[in-house]
């Protein structure tokens, strides 16, 4: 027989340590997810939900199912037109309550199908503690022997890939950020915060993305990037991600891939470079004469380190691309007005130009890490014209300050660590690819 040990009041926290029993405990703050689709249940299994503190959550394709229950049990029955959309909203619901950790009740053969499930809508913010207590429907004479049947691997990616197109888009139309200095043999932007269908509110609604220490699975920021391809012009193409290390480290597409780099350059076609940001900036690189480009995420770590000068001396050094040719796009990044850092820190920006740091003498000073880049490739030998930041005030804005529009951006200054990402991305048209809107669309 399964109960729950008696132990401690129910905790009122997440964090707060539980006590462990003899018999199958329920830690604190904890939902139950009971898959009635895999198995059903022995009568005594369901003392098991006999703690008024816990979230029930009931996984059936008939509702009426909840019969099995104890009169007393609160449930919550999980839609059940798909599977994926039964546990997404298990998700949304875990969200709205704050809750992390989910037992898991099930049967053997439902634990694999519902793992994969698992990794595409959840991340490793949430615990699932699975607990095989249920018969399998195939030798549950009651059923008469009909268990629920096994999806492949594949059937779990589309049925999780038809919930999350269906999402409805959040926080208004997709707008993406361009610069007139990048020529229409190449297609580029800087992606804003609406359009997406995450909805965390410091991650909604365009992030782009997914990471262990945060709740926006990889289902959901996948469609995320699909919407943003769709909308910019580069669906099909896959979208390439540095892989961020704060430092200045460049990997040239076509040699070996390093563990991390903060910047891509290629000459190759196909291929879509993209940097993150969230305060941090993503800066593109383009050669219209030798058709090579770069792109770069520039945080303060990695101006100071050099990494966008790294990244036009690949442009040159490996694929034959002139400084007078390089055009730089520098996106959305947090500015002067949001952004300080230790005195010492602070140092480093003013032995690149005083400018960069206003208020020198202040406990923390601010910095400005747009001024410092530009200094950087002006002295580089990027020419100044060449360059297209918050310091040009002739054509539209494409580097406002992260921190100080929320409604358009995330910002990890601002949002703390729940923050989500933005992107700048760049490619290189074919022979069969065309300037869509976007070519000549500015934010």
């Amino acid at each position: 027989m399964l109960r729950v040990s008696p132990g401690p009041p129910v905790c009122s926290s997440v964090s707060a340590p539980c006590q462990p029993g003899s018999t199958i405990t329920a830690p604190c703050a904890m939902a139950v997810l009971l898959d009635l689709l895999h198995g059903c249940p022995h009568e005594d299994q369901l003392l098991l939900l006999q703690d008024s503190d816990l979230h029930v959550f009931l996984l059936t394709a008939d509702p009426e199912q909840r019969s099995f229950l104890p009169d007393q049990t609160p449930v919550i029955v999980l839609e059940q037109r798909s599977p994926a959309r039964a546990l997404y909203g298990l998700k949304l619901r875990l969200d709205q309550l704050q809750l992390s950790r989910v037992r898991v009740v099930t049967s053997p053969r439902g634990r694999g199908q519902l793992a994969r499930y698992q990794q595409l809508l959840f991340t490793a913010v949430y615990t699932f503690d699975y607990t095989e207590v249920l018969e399998d429907k195939s030798t549950c004479p009651s059923c008469g022997g009909h268990a629920h049947p096994d999806s492949p691997a594949g059937s779990v990616q589309e049925d999780v890939s038809a919930l999350v197109q269906q999402l409805p888009a959040l926080g208004g139309d997709m707008r993406v950020l361009t610069s007139a200095l990048i020529p229409d043999c190449f297609g580029h932007g800087f992606s804003t915060r609406a359009g997406g269908v995450s909805c965390i509110p410091t991650l909604s609604s365009l992030n782009l993305f997914s990471s262990s220490r945060r709740r926006d699975p990889p289902a959901v920021v996948m469609e995320n990037r699909r919407r943003l391809a769709l909308h910019a012009g580069f669906h099909p193409l896959p979208l390439r991600l540095v892989k961020v290390n704060h430092a200045s480290d460049v990997w040239v597409l076509g040699k070996a891939e390093p563990e991390s780099y903060d910047a891509m350059v290629t000459d190759q076609p196909g291929v879509v470079l993209a940097a993150p940001g969230a305060d941090c900036m993503p800066i593109l690189f383009a050669d219209p004469v030798r058709k090579v480009i770069g792109a770069a995420h520039a945080g303060w770590k990695g101006t100071v380190m050099g990494v966008a000068m790294a990244t036009v001396n690949a442009m040159v050094t490996d694929l034959g691309s002139r400084l007078s040719d390089i055009v730089v796009a520098v996106g959305p990044a947090v500015g002067v007005c949001c952004f300080t850092l230790d005195r010492e820190q602070a140092l480093d920006f003013t032995s690149i130009h005083p400018d960069c740091v206003p208020d020198p003498e202040s406990a923390r000073p601010h910095v400005d890490i747009r001024l410092a880049n530009r200094v950087l490739l002006q002295r580089g030998g990027i020419l100044p014209e060449h360059i297209h930041d918050n310091a040009v005030t002739n054509q539209p804005c494409i580097s406002p300050c992260t921190s100080c529009h929320p409604k358009d951006f995330f910002s990890h200054v601002r949002d703390g660590l729940n923050f989500g990402t933005q992107v700048g991305f760049l490619w290189i048209r074919g022979t069969e690819d065309h300037a869509g809107p976007l070519a000549s669309q500015t934010g």
